[in-house]
């Protein structure tokens, strides 16, 4: 009778050994960086009904995450300007691999896999040339950087996998920063956010951008459903008298249609919205205001169909009927035409819920 020892062998000479999978860290449906009580800064895994699963230290404040399709590994950005991007095995929290980006350039807080985990983008600021890159990453054999391609404009921040597998949409903010400036923004004068479809091997497929009067409306945040409208979170960058729609659709190949949310509600955001999702059945679209306490549920077409009120909202994501919510006081809220508590942690949430999928 074979041995444990030598069936592992024979499945690692036939490239058949198990790999961990998600189940391996608890079978977490959400990701999400948090502060915590102690000052310090941690990602967290979380249930679909908001129960903790894991939590594990990071070195400093987390923005967002990218999730491995099938392993238990998540890529944990740091806040923008970004000095690391960790590879973290979710099943044993451990580090597996630290990215850096070249000299002269910087990770912008989001990243995404390839449909078969074998390639990572993440969104970089070539800040010695005033423009934006796309990093690519071999995840199927130890993330060593392959690359980089160009963004299609200036400020990447958030990019999304299209449902066609190979081509990858992303919000280019259109501000430019530098390090050495800190966070300040040096072009909003003359910046020109876009919404951009690349090729994996870097050719520009499809380019929208606001119109000239709305030039300031910067594309931050981005959510795909499965036929390939993709719905775009704007934060304005101009003056708080004449607030621009904040909520955009898209595409491919049409028009960039933009939905105002209601009466002075763009005004109360604050000219700021946090992040974006659509509904598990693609029907709906989540967007939050964290600056004004409010999230607004439209249909596919951005008819709004309800409001929430809750301080310091941001974080959302598809949940099991509608939407799941995060907040800087902890909280985590399920949304299917009505709000309600889920479960609320000791720690303060940061901007995104990433599904895991």
């Amino acid at each position: 009778m074979p041995t444990r020892r030598s069936f592992l062998t024979g499945l690692l000479a036939s490239g058949l050994a198990p790999y961990a999978s998600w189940a391996d860290a608890g079978s977490p449906a959400y990701l999400a960086a948090a502060k915590v009580p102690s000052g310090g800064f941690a990602l967290f895994g979380l249930s679909a009904a908001g129960a903790r699963l894991f939590e594990i230290p990071l070195p400093g404040r987390g923005h967002a995450a990218a999730a491995h399709p099938s392993r238990p590994l998540a890529v944990a950005f740091a806040r923008r300007p970004g000095h690391f991007a960790l590879v973290i095995d979710c099943a044993t929290g451990e580090t597996v691999r630290r990215l850096d980006t070249p000299d002269g350039s910087h990770f912008y807080g989001h990243g995404v896999f390839s449909a078969d985990g074998g390639v990572l983008f993440t969104t970089e600021n070539d800040y010695e040339n005033g423009r934006g890159m796309i990093g690519v990453w071999d995840a199927a054999g130890g993330f060593a950087r392959l690359g980089a391609i160009p963004s299609g404009g200036v400020g990447p921040h958030e990019l999304r996998l299209m449902p066609d597998g190979g081509t990858l949409v992303i919000a280019n903010g259109g501000i430019e920063t530098h390090p050495d400036a800190g966070r300040q923004k040096l072009n909003i004068p003359f910046m020109r956010p876009n919404l951009s479809y690349v090729s994996f091997d870097g050719a520009l497929a499809d380019q929208v951008e606001p119109p000239e009067d709305w030039h300031k409306n910067s594309m931050r945040h981005i959510a795909v459903n499965g036929d390939g409208l993709v719905a775009i979170a704007c934060q304005w960058q101009g003056t708080m008298t004449e607030v621009p729609p904040l909520l955009a659709t898209h595409r491919m190949g049409e028009k960039l249609e933009f939905h105002a949310l209601g009466p002075r509600a763009e005004a109360e955001l604050q000219g700021y919205l946090g992040s974006v999702a659509f509904s598990g059945s693609g029907d709906e679209i989540a967007v939050t205001g964290p600056r004004g306490g409010m999230a607004f549920v439209t249909d596919a077409d951005g008819r709004v169909s309800r409001r929430l009120d809750q301080r310091d909202i941001c974080g959302v994501a598809p949940g099991q009927a509608g939407f799941v919510f995060t907040t800087g006081e902890g909280q985590v809220l399920a949304d299917s035409g009505a709000a309600h508590d889920m479960a609320t942690h000791d720690c303060a949430w940061d901007n995104h819920l990433v599904p895991i999928i």
